[in-house]
C-alpha cells in the first residue's frame, strides 16, 4: 500500500515527490515517511509554489537542520528564495530571524513564557477551562468540542497575555487560517491576510501607545518608545503577529488531536482517567504521536551540507519533518505505539535550537489542564461521530479537525 501511495504521488520515475503529502486522518501517520526514513532519508520534493526542496525525515537529521546555523530562516525572506506557498512572506518576524537579531528580539518577550510565569498563569487557565466546560455542560450533550473548548481556551489566553480584545477572535482567526495556507489559496488572498494582520496589529500598537496597560503588547510598545534600538516599529508589529498566530493556532489543533486520540484508544483513556497524574507524560506522548503539523518552518542551506549521505547544495530549501522524526524507530522504542507512560520522550514537536517554541510551556499547561479537566468532569465522554468522517482543515500546514462532536 505504501508503495502504491508513493507511486501515485510521483508523476514519473525520478521526479520529485509532490509535497505536502495527502493525509487521510490527523491520527494516521503519512505512509511515505517510514519508507523515506529507510530508503531516502533526504528526499527531493516539490512544494505547492513549484519550488524544489529537500525533505529531511530522520530524527538526527531533523535535529541538525533545526539547530545548525548553516540552515537559515532569515534567508527565506530573500526575494529569490524558494518558498512553500505561492505568496512571498518577506516581513521581519521573530520566526524569520537568525541570531543575533533573533536572540535580541526573543529576549524582549521570553520573560513572559518562563516556567515561573507559566505556573502563575495556571490558575487562570484552569478558571477559563472550567468556565468553558460549564457552558458546554449547560448546553447539553452532544457538543462540538472545538468551539466549546479547543478554540476559545488558547485564544483567550493569548489575547489576555498580549492585551488584544477577545471579541476580535473571529477576525484574526480567519486571517491566521489564510496566513497558514500551504498553497491551496491564491497568492493575492494570502497576501491580503498578511496585510490585514499587519494593519490590525498596527492599530493595537497605536491603542496601547495612547492607553498602555499591564499586558505584553503595552510593554513592547514601551520598550520601542524608550529605546528604539532594541525594537523598531516593524519588528514590534510583526512580533505581535507572530505571538498572536502561533499562540493559538497550533494549540487549538493539538487539543482536538489529543482528545480525539484518547477517545479512540480506550485502554490509554482508561489509564489517564484512573490516574490523573499521568496527564503530564500523556501530553508529551500525544504531542509526539499527533503533532499539529508535519514539518517545521522552511530553512535555506547557507552552504553545502551533507545529511545521511546526501549533499544538500547551498541555496537549497530544506523541510525538516517533525512528524517523521517523532516516529523514527532509531530514537523511539515502538515508535508507532501510543504509550502514555513513555519515560524518555525527546520529541521535536516544539522544535530544537534557536527557534525552539517560545510558548511551549504555556501550550503544555493549556493541554494538560484542558484535557485533564475534560476527562475528570465528563467520565463518560465519547465520540459522537465517525472518526473517519470528521471535517479537517483543507490546504493548511496544520493537522487537526475543525469539528469534534462529543457526548456524555
Amino acid at each position: 500500500m505504501t508503495e502504491q501511495l508513493v507511486k501515485s504521488t510521483t508523476q514519473e520515475a525520478g521526479e520529485a515527490l509532490g509535497y505536502p503529502f495527502p493525509r487521510t486522518s490527523p491520527l494516521e501517520p503519512c505512509p511515505h515517511y517510514a519508507r523515506l526514513r529507510a530508503t531516502s532519508p533526504v528526499q527531493q520534493v516539490r512544494m505547492p509554489s513549484g519550488d524544489p526542496a529537500y525533505l529531511v525525515t530522520t530524527y538526527e537529521d531533523v535535529r541538525t537542520v533545526l539547530s545548525d546555523a548553516r540552515f537559515s530562516r532569515a534567508a527565506t525572506t530573500r526575494p529569490d528564495a524558494p518558498r512553500m506557498g505561492k505568496a512571498t512572506q518577506n516581513f521581519r518576524s521573530l520566526l524569520n530571524m537568525d541570531a543575533p537579531e533573533h536572540t535580541r528580539v526573543r529576549k524582549l518577550v521570553s520573560r513572559e513564557f518562563t516556567a515561573r510565569r507559566v505556573n502563575e498563569l495556571r490558575p487562570r487557565i484552569q478558571e477559563h477551562t472550567d468556565r468553558f466546560l460549564d457552558a458546554m455542560e449547560a448546553s447539553g450533550s452532544p457538543a462540538d468540542l472545538i468551539p466549546a473548548l479547543a478554540f476559545p481556551l488558547p485564544v483567550t489566553m493569548i489575547c489576555e497575555l498580549l492585551g488584544v480584545p477577545f471579541e476580535d477572535r473571529e477576525k484574526f482567526g480567519s486571517w491566521s487560517a489564510t496566513f497558514l495556507a500551504a498553497g491551496s489559496l491564491p497568492a493575492e488572498e494570502v497576501l491580503a491576510s498578511q496585510v490585514a494582520l499587519r494593519d490590525y496589529l498596527a492599530e493595537q500598537v497605536a491603542l496601547k501607545r495612547a492607553n498602555p496597560g499591564s499586558d505584553l503588547l503595552s510593554a513592547l510598545v514601551s520598550i520601542h518608545d524608550t529605546d528604539e534600538g532594541r525594537l523598531d516599529e516593524q519588528e514590534l508589529i510583526f512580533l505581535g503577529i507572530s505571538l498572536l498566530v502561533a499562540g493559538h493556532e497550533t494549540t487549538v489543533n493539538q487539543i482536538g488531536n489529543s482528545v480525539l486520540a484518547l477517545l479512540t484508544h480506550p485502554e490509554e483513556l482508561a489509564a489517564v482517567r484512573e490516574d490523573p497524574e499521568r496527564i503530564g507524560r500523556a501530553t508529551e506522548e500525544l504531542l509526539r504521536m499527533y503533532p499539529p503539523g508535519d514539518e517545521a518552518l522552511l530553512r535555506i542551506a547557507l552552504e553545502d551540507v551533507e545529511l545521511s549521505g546526501t549533499v544538500v547544495p547551498a541555496g537549497s530549501a530544506v523541510l525538516p519533518s517533525l512528524g517523521s522524526a517523532n516516529r523514527d524507530a532509531c530514537q523511539f522504542t515502538n515508535a508507532d505505539v501510543l504509550d502514555i507512560d513513555r519515560e524518555v520522550n525527546p520529541h521535536l514537536t516544539f522544535g530544537q535550537g534557536t527557534h525552539y517554541c517560545l510558548g511551549s510551556g504555556l501550550a503544555r499547561a493549556e493541554l494538560q489542564i484542558a484535557v485533564g479537566t475534560l476527562l475528570r468532569r465528563f467520565p463518560n465522554l465519547r465520540l459522537a461521530a465517525d472518526k473517519d468522517e470528521l471535517p479537517r482543515p483543507e490546504g493548511r500546514l496544520v493537522h487537526g479537525v475543525t469539528s469534534l462532536p462529543v457526548a456524555w
